[in-house]
């Protein structure tokens, strides 16, 4: 495989009046309060994080917080969120760039082989200060092999001086493809966040079910015709949400929703592929 290093995401200028239905909606959910609800006990969504720390490291504000070059990883479900996570990225001053592969992305097994050839020339090009990681489809092994490879993919983030991020992913169907796999898609984010716990210093992991919840079926996971992947809105939904969270984590200042949500990035053709509006 060749790769071939593309320059981070740019926001265009241009609007549309589906972007702005779709802001709009956006907003309706944030002044109702229909988001997911917090956990009762109070438990956070990350494991480990520097905005828990003792020494106050990570503590930086505005423009000079973390991320100011995120990597963003993951498979096709990552692709479709990346158009609205670049924009909401790139609105706040920050560079991102994306490695999302349909078909792959993942970082456990044999199917894995095409990221860790790509990574290394990524991490060296981008020099990124954080790299997240959503949980692939493709995750699958046993609870020992995925930890040994997020393990790994810490060890590759950490020695090029960043800081790693592992989100899980949302519900999604389980159809036949994904069946024979089911329980070990059900233990990735536990092995995940298991690597996390190991190295609270520079691993943290979010779950993304703060979000979606954990019914593919309900409104709240937003998801699209397949039950799979999220369409604009939902895509907008996971930036908004993900840069609080890089807020909480590192005090991270996200733009507001209105100067990002309504960008040309909701024409992105990964939407039309999907049968999105």
């Amino acid at each position: 495989m060749t790769f071939e290093y593309r320059p981070p995401v740019r926001r265009a200028a241009a609007l549309c009046l589906a972007s702005a239905a779709a802001l709009l909606a956006l907003s309706a959910c944030q002044d109702s309060g229909s988001s997911a609800p917090a956990a009762a006990d109070g438990a956070t969504t990350a494991t480990g994080g520097a905005g828990d720390r003792a020494d106050g490291a990570g503590s930086d504000t505005g423009n000079n917080a973390k991320p100011q070059r995120l990597l963003w990883m993951g498979d096709s479900i990552s692709e479709a969120q990346v158009p609205a996570v670049g924009a909401a990225m790139e609105a706040a001053g920050a560079e991102f760039e994306s490695m999302a592969s349909t078909g792959g992305g993942g970082v456990v097994g044999e199917i894995a082989e095409p990221t860790w050839k790509t990574l290394p020339a990524y991490l060296e090009s981008f020099r990124p200060d954080v790299v997240a990681y959503q949980i692939t489809t493709y995750d699958w092994g046993t609870p020992d092999e995925q930890r040994a490879a997020y393990e790994r993919l810490a060890e590759a983030v950490t020695g090029a001086g960043a800081e790693l991020l592992l989100v899980s992913a949302p519900p999604f169907k389980v159809d036949d493809f994904y069946k024979p796999h089911a329980s070990e898609i059900e233990s990735a984010p536990e092995s995940a966040k298991s690597v996390a716990g190991e190295h609270p210093d520079s691993v943290r992991f979010l779950d993304a079910a703060a979000l979606w919840g954990t019914d593919h079926g309900a409104a709240e996971a937003q998801r699209g015709k397949d039950g799979i992947h999220s369409c604009q809105q939902g895509s907008a939904a996971f930036a908004q949400w993900f840069g609080k969270e890089l807020h909480r984590l590192y005090d991270f200042a996200p733009a507001p929703a209105e100067e990002w949500a309504t960008g040309s990035w909701t024409g992105d053709k990964v939407f039309s592929k999907l049968g999105c509006p």
